[in-house]
Formats: structure tokens, sequence, C-alpha cells
């Protein structure tokens, strides 16, 4: 195997046990947007800390040194199929520049060159209307495949924005990859999960993956929270559990 495709097998436990440790995933009775009661309560907003930075960018990394992400020819190397990773504000911001950097660093740990022609890209909330001016830091959309790194989807609506974003800036999406897919139903009339639903509205042709999925928490975490949060985590899955 080539050192660019060299992946850390059991990053998922490792980034869990961390999001864990710095209370950014919690396990309780918690009420979300959608007035579901859900045992457990991600916090992106608390992946601040740099070992947790670190996890999270290298868990990333991890997803997207992999196809669809990139072609692998017959020798191991690999090759992009993305030229830009693109963060919306503003928790996406971070998790771009984190990722890129990482890239850089494994390529300079392997000695290979496999992501010198990987940007980094975020948009601004409100567009600049002086100096450089635009909606756009870092490098230019225009005639890139764009690849979209954020936390998660809810009901779709920043990640249509996002690729909205893009698609006005000239540039055609490549793929979307997500800290977290809660693997649940959007909504009783969408029996799809939020990552299902967007793969289909975008036309089932831009690949969509999450570095954590729901099922891990049970899988990579059962052992250490104990079998009532575990009960608790297969009760709310057979409720709102998407098909």
């Amino acid at each position: 195997m080539s050192p660019a495709l060299a992946v850390d097998q059991d990053y998922k436990s490792s980034l869990l046990s961390l999001l864990v440790a710095n209370n950014a995933l919690a396990f309780g009775t918690f009420t979300l947007k959608s007035g579901r009661e859900s045992p457990y309560f991600l916090t992106s907003s608390r992946l601040y800390t740099a070992p947790l930075l670190r996890q999270t960018s290298a868990s990333f990394a991890n997803v997207i040194s992999a196809p669809p992400f990139v072609s692998v020819g017959g020798d191991g190397a690999i090759t992009p199929n993305f030229d830009i990773v693109f963060g919306p504000a503003y928790k996406g911001i971070p998790e771009c520049v984190g990722v890129v950097n990482e890239l850089a660093v494994r390529d300079a740990i392997a000695g290979t060159s496999t992501w010198d022609n990987i940007s980094y890209s975020f948009n601004r909330k409100e567009a600049k209307d002086h100096g450089e001016g635009g909606n756009i830091v870092g490098a230019p959309l225009k005639g890139k495949r764009v690849l979209i790194v954020d936390d998660v989807i809810t009901a779709g609506t920043a990640l249509r924005e996002a690729v909205g974003i893009i698609q006005k800036e000239g540039g055609t999406v490549a793929g979307v990859v997500l800290l977290f897919d809660r693997q649940e139903r959007v909504s009783d009339t969408e029996r799809k999960s939020a990552i299902g639903a967007a793969e289909r509205d975008l036309g089932g042709n831009i690949p969509i993956r999450a570095v954590l999925v729901f099922q891990d928490l049970i899988e990579k975490l059962g052992d250490k929270i104990g079998e009532n949060e575990v009960r608790r985590l297969e009760e709310y899955r057979a409720k709102y559990g998407a098909e």
C-alpha cells in the first residue's frame, strides 16, 4: 500500500474517546430542534483544542483519502478527484483548513506529493465590499472540483446553500464529507436520513460520506458508556432510524 494510503484503522475509536473526554459528545436526555428527545448530543463547536482538532482533521483525511474521493492506480498511488476542500461558514472553516494541513503533513512524512495541488476555500456570511471583495476566502472555485466538509446535516438547508455558492462561483461539487451522520429519518413523511435525502436531492451522483455514524456510538463506545445508555441508543434507533 502506498504511504499516502496509510489509514489509522481505529480512528473512529480514537476520535470518539476524545469527543467524550472533552464533553463534545454527551449522553443523557437532549431535546433536538425537531422536538425529538435524543439520548446523546454532539456539540461540534467544542472541537477547539489541539488534540481534538488534530484527530478530527486526521479522521476527515482518512475518509477523503479513499474512494470515491480519490482514484487508485495499479501501483497503489492515489490521485485526488477534487481540487479544493470547501468549508461552509462557520463550522466548516476550521475543518477545511485543518484537513488541507493534515494532507500536507502526510505528504511530508511519506515523501510524496499527492496533495500538492489541493487548496482550501470558505465563504463569508456577508460579502466583502472593499479590498479584494467577494464572498470567497481562499482558492477561487471557478473551474474547480470542490469537496465540501462540514459537521452534520439536519434539514439539508446549509448543504444546499453551500452547493449553490460553489455553483455560482463556477465550481463543480465533487462530494461531501460530514463529521457525523445521525442515521435517523428526517421526519415521519421523509423516511430517508438527512444524508440519504441530500444524495437524492443532489441528483444521486454526488457522493456523501460521514466520518462517524450513529452505529459507531454502539459499536465503539458500548463497553464504555454502559448497558443502560446502549439500550437507550437502540430504542432511539428503533423509533427514528432511517431506511
